[in-house]
Parts: C-alpha cells; structure tokens; sequence
C-alpha cells in the first residue's frame, strides 16, 4: 500500500469537507439575505479573485480549508450583516455548516456501502473473554468456545451475534450452540439488558477468529509478551484470520527481520497492544500455539441500495450514541480517543493498509462526520457556539445577549479550543514518534 497516496488522498478529503462545510453557511447566509463580502478556498494570501454580484470567490494560497466573509461579521450595526439578523435565523445559518457535513457523510457512507467490500467471515466467531456476572458466564460459556448459531441461525460476523441478541424481546430466551474442544453443545440462556451499551447482551466481550492456546515460557513469543488467551489481528500491517493468512504474513518477512504484532490480551480490558518480535524464518508464531475458526477467509460483499442507504443513515444517526458510549474511553484513554487531522491520518492509513483502499471512501465519511459533529459543540466560537447564543435569545424573545457577556464567552471558548488543539496535537504526534498505533 501506498502510504503517501493514502495521505494524499486524505488531506484531500479533509479539504473538500471543510469546503462542503462552508458551502452549507455560503447558501444559507445568502438565502437569508445576509451580505457575503467572500467566499474563499484555502487560507490567504490571496492568489486570486473573481467578482460575481456583491460576493468575491478567491483561491489562496495555503492550501488548507475554506472561509466565508461575511459583511460586519458579528457588528450587528452593520447592515445585512449576519449579526444583524433575528436569532432563528442565524440558527439557521450556523447549523447549515454541521448538517452539510452529515448530508456528505450520508452521501459518502451509502457509496461505500454499495461497493463491494472485504470483510471477514468464518464457520462461527471465538469468544475471548466472557463477563463476570453476565450470563454468558451464568450459563457456563468459556473463553475459546466458538458460537455456531444463535437461535439456529449460523453466525460468521461480530455484528450477527448483536443483530440476532438486539431482536429478542424481553424475558426471552436464547439457544446458542457451541464448539468446544472439538465437540458441540447447546445451551440455553436470558440476555440481559446494559444501561450502559442501551442494548440486551449475552456478556461476551469480545469475539475474534483466533486465540493463542499455549505459549512455551522461554520462547521468544513469551518473552515479547504473548499469552495464553490473547488474539493475534495482524502482523506487519497484514490481517490475520487463519492459519494461512498468518503464514503468508510471516513469509513476507526475512529471518532476522522485526515483526509487529497487533494483539488484543485476555482479560477485560480487550485493548489492542502492539507486540514486536524478531522472526525466525518460520511459517509459525515462535514457541506459540494457536486456535483458529475454521472456514475464516476475507470475502467480497455488496450491498443493494436500497440496503446501502438504509446503513448509511443508521451509522450516521447512530454517531451520537457512539460518542456517548466512547465516554468512559475518553476519560481512561484520551490519548486515542481524541485525535486531530494527524491522528486521523494516521487512523487512515492503518485502516487502509489492513482493509483496502476502498475504506478510503469510508473514511472519508467518517472525516466529514466527525468536522461536522465537532462543530456541534456547544462552545464559541465554533457554530455550535453561535447556535446556543441564536437559541438563548431566541427564548428572549429576540432580547440580545450583552456584547460583555458574548466576549467573554467567546475568549474562555478560543482559550479552551487552542489548549484543546495543542493537547490534541502533541498527542497525535507523540503517538508517531513512539511509533504507537490503534491496533488495526
């Protein structure tokens, strides 16, 4: 894989959904008859103009971003300014940013979905930790057990087992066959409902198509840090499903040469780690034993439309409940969590190397998504910001806030945005310089 195309490709991303973001206030602003002086692409200096009616559409010459000037920016004396107009309407101006932004993502999303993808599928999904209190530990379920079926429908994908739990009703209960150790069982359980996930669970926290069953103590495998119960995801950048998908990433390596392992440990944690290990030569994880799914393989899927649409606005639509889920990781790991444009390019190009190059137009959706949402926020001056003013008065009957009042709030929020920045920033690259990733 290209690494520099990937990169290429992303800013170019980033840019047109800021560009699509702007061109959402550009319309509304002129809709609502309020004056735009310009509309630019990029950041000035200029390189040049073209005057159409009252407005000036400029190219500049740093090539990151877009703006839209608008007459008095926020002087509300200045006529057909935007700080001149009621409070609903300039709701209506700030919003038309963020929700452009959700429209492209939709847009972008639904595509994705209608090409055909690679995913992984198998005769059946690993359990790797099952959790305490659940009752899939109530009912006996152990971690390296593979899930067959549920409710006698077979299960090859994570998100099989989530769909068949999500439609039982309450009170119900569920049959699940199991392998284990080379013999098959059914057993019966309740899935219980997670205030938490806002979702029933079986308790299971995490499947896979691999598990290490066994690890000789003075092997090179043990000493990097590799146990019992961990999953093995990729090796160098390169999926690894099944037995041959691990030999033909251990084949690309020379004797000698290092190897990074991407691995989720047992316990409950479930947070992928980076293991690094000098190969062998071998076609064989080093003093280690694996346990595999069989049948696993990448295979091609494509969705119909209709279907693909159907995805696209349920994955956008289901972004604010991810945000809230992802809370609790926020606050024990912010580190990668919170990512800015260098984070999300190197999320990019991880994501990728691992699936293909057509998760770039996944990507690309989540890029605008994300710009969108972040706008969102409730903090000048962002127009999140400029939407919680236009409400407040708004609610006032139309009565403005002070210029005091809005000045203030405007600094406290530019202080908190640049520190937000440069945290943000200085993690993204310190991840870089350490050479850490997000395990994909």
């Amino acid at each position: 894989m290209n690494v520099v195309l990937v990169i290429v490709v992303f800013v170019l991303a980033l840019f047109v959904a800021i560009i699509i973001h702007e061109l959402g206030h550009f319309l509304t602003a002129r809709r609502a008859k309020v004056k735009v002086e310009e509309f630019g692409i990029g950041i000035p200096p200029r390189l040049f103009g073209i005057r159409r009616g009252e407005t000036v559409y400029s190219v500049n010459a740093i090539p990151v971003g877009a703006f839209v000037r608008t007459a008095g920016e926020n002087d509300p004396t200045v006529p057909r300014s935007l700080a001149s107009k009621g409070p609903w309407t300039r709701l209506g101006v700030y919003v038309a940013g963020p929700l452009a932004n959700v429209l492209l993502a939709f847009v972008l999303l639904s595509a994705f979905n209608v090409l055909p993808y690679s995913v992984i599928a198998g005769n059946g999904l690993m359990v790797h930790e099952v959790t305490e209190g659940f009752p899939a530990q109530q009912a006996g379920i152990m971690a390296g057990d593979v899930i067959l079926e549920i409710e006698g429908q077979p299960v090859s994908r994570r998100g099989d087992v989530h769909s068949i739990v999500d439609s039982v009703k309450e009170g119900e209960e569920i049959t699940l066959l199991l392998r284990r150790d080379g013999h098959e069982r059914e057993i019966t359980l309740e899935p219980k409902f997670s205030p938490t996930e806002q979702r029933r669970l079986v308790g299971v926290l995490l499947l896979w198509w691999n598990m290490v069953s066994h690890v000789e103590e003075s092997s090179p495998a043990y000493e990097a840090g590799l146990r019992p119960g961990d999953a093995v995801l990729s090796i160098n950048g390169q999926l690894v499903y099944s037995h041959d998908s691990m030999s033909r990433a251990l084949r690309s390596l020379g004797a000698g040469e290092q190897m990074n392992m991407i691995v989720i440990p047992a316990g409950p944690t479930g947070q992928a780690t980076e293991i690094p290990l000098l190969h062998d030569g071998s076609e064989t994880m080093p003093g280690a034993e694996m346990r595999w799914v069989d049948g696993t393989a990448l295979v091609q899927e494509r969705l119909p439309v209709w279907r693909a649409v159907y995805e696209g606005a349920g994955f956008v639509l289901s972004m604010p409940v991810l945000i809230v889920r992802a809370i609790p990781l926020i606050i024990s790991s912010p580190d990668m969590a919170l990512i800015g444009p260098i984070g999300a390019g190197q999320l990019t190009v991880e994501i990728v190397s691992s699936s293909g190059f057509s998760n770039m137009l996944f990507m690309a959706g989540i890029i605008s998504l994300g710009l969108g949402m972040f706008n969102l926020l409730p903090i000048p001056p962002l127009d999140g910001g400029g939407m919680l003013v236009a409400v407040i008065e708004g609610a006032r009957r139309g009565k403005r806030l002070s210029p005091r009042a809005l000045r203030l709030a405007y600094t406290v929020g530019t202080v908190f945005l640049i520190a937000l920045v440069i945290l943000v920033t200085f993690s993204d690259i310190r991840r870089l310089i350490i050479g850490g990733s997000f395990g994909l």
